[in-house]
Parts: structure tokens; C-alpha cells; sequence
């Protein structure tokens, strides 16, 4: 058995804990969100505010990771390959919650607005952001040598997480069909009722957890990755040796 095969176990305390965390906290999300009423305008896809919200939260704190990893690797003093891993693994869990974002905000629109897709700013927005993350996950891919691909992909990352804040703040900068910042819904004196606030609340705190559980996973599946491969050039290098001797 190899080192690698040794070190794939199952995950820490710290991702077990979370995942139960998180899937009580969806579980409990869920059944908020089917105990909301109707209302006048969006009838029962109403309910939908208890997961949508956040999604997109969790998408922008992937994506912030992402970039937070990226200028720790570039840092002299902070560079490890784990910062490059988390990265990456970020934005693939970002690229799946903006997607999922996406499908449920189409879901919500085709009833409430009679279409399943608009060019408003958030939606366009948020579609551009998929398709960054996407093109930047994909030049993840490229081969090239650990330093290389360390230092193009960070790069890439610091500059792709502008559009977060943009996409955040567009439904104020551009005023078009899509409704105001579900942030700003949390406050108790808006006109949003106290349950709909309170099954959004912990839809934030579901994405949250499940987030961290998915990403505790996935950071620990690419460091076994990236051993497998050491260990197959290191296979390969040994294979060689003895070659060379043989001859």
C-alpha cells in the first residue's frame, strides 16, 4: 500500500461535523420554506426565497475564497501548494452553486415574471460570472508545471472575483426586473414578513456549512491528486532506474 493509498481515509472531525451541521440546517431550511404561505404575486414559488438567496451567497463566498487563496499563494511568505489547491477547489464549488443559483432563479422567473430567461443585470451578470469561473477552471487545466500553473491561475482569480462585487451590486446600479439585494431584505423593519426573513436566514447559514463541508472535501481529494501523481513519477522514475541498469 502506498502513502497516498495510506492517507485516503475518511474526512477530519471539522468536515464530518459540518456536514451534519449543514445538512440539518437544509433539512430544517427546507421545512421553513414549505410551511411559507402563498402570496398574491408569486403564489407558491414564494417559498423558493428560503433556498435561492442562499445560493448566491454561497457562490460569492467560493469565489472570495478563491481569491483570498490565490493572493496568499502569490505572497513569498504564505506560497504553499495547499492555497493553490483551495483555490481551485473554490471555484468549483462556486461554478456548481451559481449554476444551481441560476436553474432555481429561472424556476422562480418562468410563474413570476413568464419567462425563464431576461438579459437583466443580475441574471446576465451572474451568467458571465459562471462562464469566468468556468474559463478560469479550465485554464486550471493546461498543463504545466506546479509554479506556472500556481501563478497563472491566481492571477486569473484576483482578476475574475471583481465581478462579484458588481454582480452584488447591480440590482441598485441598474434598475431592472430583477428585485432589490436579498441582503437588505434581513433588515426587520422591511416590508419582507418575519418568516420569509427567517427561512432565508437559514438558507444563508445551510450554503454556509455545506459550503465549508464540500470544500474541506475537495481540497482534501486534490492533495490526494496531486500525491497520486507524485507517486506515479516517482513509479515511473524508479521503472527507469532499473531500465538503465538492466542495459
Amino acid at each position: 500500500m502506498t502513502q497516498t493509498q495510506e492517507r485516503a481515509g475518511a474526512g477530519s472531525a471539522l468536515t464530518l461535523s459540518l456536514g451534519l451541521a449543514g445538512l440539518v440546517a437544509l433539512a430544517v431550511t427546507v421545512g421553513l420554506g414549505l410551511t411559507l404561505p402563498a402570496t398574491v404575486e408569486q403564489g407558491e414559488y414564494a417559498r423558493l426565497i428560503a433556498i435561492h438567496p442562499g445560493l448566491a451567497w454561497a457562490s460569492y463566498i467560493a469565489f472570495g475564497v478563491t481569491a483570498l487563496a490565490s493572493a496568499l499563494w502569490l505572497w513569498p511568505t504564505t506560497r504553499s501548494l495547499t492555497w493553490d489547491l483551495t483555490a481551485g477547489a473554490s471555484a468549483e464549488i462556486g461554478v456548481l452553486f451559481t449554476a444551481l443559483t441560476l436553474a432555481t432563479g429561472s424556476i422562480w422567473g418562468r410563474p413570476t415574471w413568464g419567462v425563464w430567461w431576461v438579459w437583466d443585470a443580475r441574471l446576465t451578470l451572474s451568467a458571465l460570472m459562471l462562464a469566468i469561473y468556468l474559463g478560469y477552471l479550465a485554464l486550471r487545466r493546461v498543463p504545466a508545471d506546479a509554479e506556472v500553473r500556481g501563478r497563472r491561475s491566481a492571477v486569473t482569480a484576483l482578476l475574475a472575483v471583481t465581478i462579484v462585487p458588481i454582480n452584488h451590486f447591480a440590482v441598485e446600479w441598474w434598475r431592472t426586473l430583477h428585485q432589490g439585494r436579498s441582503l437588505a431584505q434581513m433588515n426587520p423593519s422591511s416590508e419582507l414578513d418575519g418568516a420569509f426573513i427567517g427561512a432565508m436566514a437559514m438558507g444563508f447559514l445551510a450554503m454556509t456549512l455545506l459550503y465549508g463541508w464540500f470544500l474541506g472535501h475537495r481540497v482534501r481529494v486534490a492533495r490526494l491528486e496531486e500525491a497520486l501523481d507524485d507517486d506515479a513519477l516517482a513509479a515511473a522514475i524508479e521503472e527507469r532506474r532499473r531500465e538503465a541498469v538492466v542495459g
